[in-house]
């Protein structure tokens, strides 16, 4: 593998290739990971809308979101009718802070359990979970972030389901003091929001340390800090 391949190989930013009839011709290691869990012809009819009327490059700046990613814009090109190539480019799925989160050595499950269960007392809503086993025990103020979730889960209360996921970021990472640490999100989503509590939450979070990410779908964005 050439200098240039390789670059292309380790790019934070996901690359296919595609023949004319829209099947993958090749791919980066992080257009993998988005293949896992979304459809190929979605990218390939992307892919055909954003191109160039004439043979080339063209590059288009639009906000585009793919399950956990979120996207600022795409270059499409192609130099035959063959193939076509497409490159997204990756908004931050996290804020970078120089600080790193202080508090006690936590199980993180029965952090989220204990908020659920107290949402759920006297509440019509079935809480569904979806938890990667996998997380250990790290470092967080635990009362910022009962306080936190359970204010995310007020924000679903009228729904039938809420539903709660705990899964790993593959690939990404939090620098403190020179250190790497991967990072895991827990991601809470339901039919409907009630936007007064989702304006109160937004209000919550401005000045905290702990990063959370509200659209459609709210997500707590944490670094595994184990000692």
């Amino acid at each position: 593998m050439t200098i240039e391949q390789q670059w292309l190989e380790f790019d934070y930013n996901p690359y296919i290739l595609f023949s004319s009839e829209g099947k993958v011709k090749s791919l980066n290691s992080e257009a993998q990971f988005l293949l896992n869990s979304n459809n190929s012809k979605e990218l390939f009819d992307l892919a055909t809308t954003y191109a160039n009327v004439t043979f080339g490059f063209k590059t288009t700046f639009i906000d585009l979101e793919f399950g956990r990613y979120k996207f600022f814009g795409l270059t499409v090109g192609y130099e035959n009718e063959t193939e076509i190539g497409i490159k997204l480019y990756q908004a931050p799925s996290f804020k970078l802070t120089e600080k790193k989160p202080i508090g006690e050595l936590t199980n993180i499950y029965a952090l989220i359990d204990l908020c659920i269960s107290a949402n759920s007392i006297n509440s019509p809503t079935t809480f569904a979970k979806d938890y990667d086993p996998t997380i250990p025990e790290i470092i967080i103020d635990s009362n910022g972030f009962i306080k936190i979730l359970n204010k995310i889960y007020s924000c679903f209360a009228d729904n039938d389901v809420t539903y709660t996921k705990i899964y790993y970021r593959v690939g990404e990472h939090i620098k403190f003091d020179e250190k790497k640490y991967s990072i895991f999100s827990i991601e809470v989503s339901a039919k409907n929001i009630d936007q007064q509590k989702k304006t109160e939450l937004q209000a919550m979070v401005k000045n905290s340390a702990i990063f959370v990410e509200i659209s459609k779908k709210i997500t707590i964005n944490l670094p595994m800090i184990t000692s």
